[in-house]
């Protein structure tokens, strides 16, 4: 009797087991939507305005962080395993080749939201060229990232196809909108050159026949030489440049230093990297803090 009695314990604990630890594990659909990770905010934006209430998209970049340096927490890969689809740029995530390859054989799905779309190149302050990652800037670009994400929502979910690309649609018509004002904007200008923090919008100043002058290289954090300084400080006076931009995620100092140094003023000019938390209380998004680097060009660039 004690034999059996135990014998049906250790059916029980094992049955226990196996039933909870199907419980623990995570579901890449929750409350009935489809889970999904970005990398960093354009992406999380993007996939939210297109799968509207039929997804749940998890930002792994925390507020006010940018994604530069940013490498995923312990529950930040919990998150991406349990989720339908992680969407990458492919270039500005230091993790992006080993998630990749982590998850190769897994139920995740990964977006490259960049590839194919990556044209323009930096020098950093050692000399080295490398490629410019900074794609969501561009408004001709982020439209194609936007069909890629609707094409990989369709795969992973063809019954909403007729719902997302409703979305889609709206959010096109929303960039070609802003599209239009950049190019109406920024026709009558009476300077082309305008001098960032770093060197984040190359695609933009591409789209619209501008050049950006970068204090620092790729990363914000970087620090430019004292010589690279000089030279931006005598760029500045020759061109008789009026503004500094810097960005709301890092330090401003080295903006702040060449307009005092140049009599320059300072304005903002976003790469969008991620929303400090104060935006994102406010009700700003990816659209809203586009179309103010728009109104902040128009200044430095002196337009009509």
């Amino acid at each position: 009797m004690k034999k059996v009695l135990l014998l049906l314990i250790i059916i029980l604990a094992i049955v226990g087991s196996i039933y909870f630890g199907l419980k623990s594990q995570p579901s890449s659909i929750s409350n009935g939507k489809m889970q999904i990770t970005a990398s960093f905010y354009p992406y999380y934006f993007f996939s939210s305005e297109i799968g509207g209430n039929k997804v749940q998209v998890t930002n792994i970049t925390p507020s006010g962080a940018e994604p530069h340096d940013y490498e995923p927490t312990s529950g930040d890969l919990i998150q991406i395993n349990s989720s339908k689809l992680l969407i990458l740029n492919g270039t500005v995530e230091p993790y992006a080749v080993k998630i990749e390859n982590d998850l190769k054989g897994k139920k995740t799905e990964v977006l490259i939201a960049g590839e194919g779309l990556f044209t323009e190149t930096v020098t950093d302050e050692e000399g080295k060229t490398g490629i410019d990652p900074h794609i969501w800037l561009s408004l001709t670009r982020a439209k194609i990232q936007v069909k890629a994400i609707l094409n990989e929502l369709i795969k992973l979910d063809p019954s909403n196809k007729d719902y997302y690309t409703s979305n889609a649609n709206k959010l096109l018509t929303e960039l070609d909108k802003l599209n239009q004002d950049f190019k109406i904007g920024l026709e009558n200008c009476q300077k082309k050159d305008f001098v960032t923090s770093h060197a984040a919008f190359g695609y933009l100043a591409s789209d619209y026949s501008l050049t950006q002058v970068p204090i620092a290289g790729l990363s914000p954090d970087a620090e430019p030489s004292l010589q690279e300084l000089a030279n931006i400080t005598n760029f500045v006076k020759k061109n008789n440049i009026k503004y500094i931009f810097f960005e709301s995620l890092v330090s401003s100092k080295l903006s702040q230093t060449i307009a005092h140094e140049t009599g320059a003023q300072t304005l903002v000019l976003d790469p969008l990297e991620g929303l400090t938390p104060k935006a994102e209380t406010s009700g700003e998004n990816y659209l809203t803090v586009i179309g103010q680097n728009l109104q902040n060009l128009k200044i430095a660039l002196e337009c009509k």
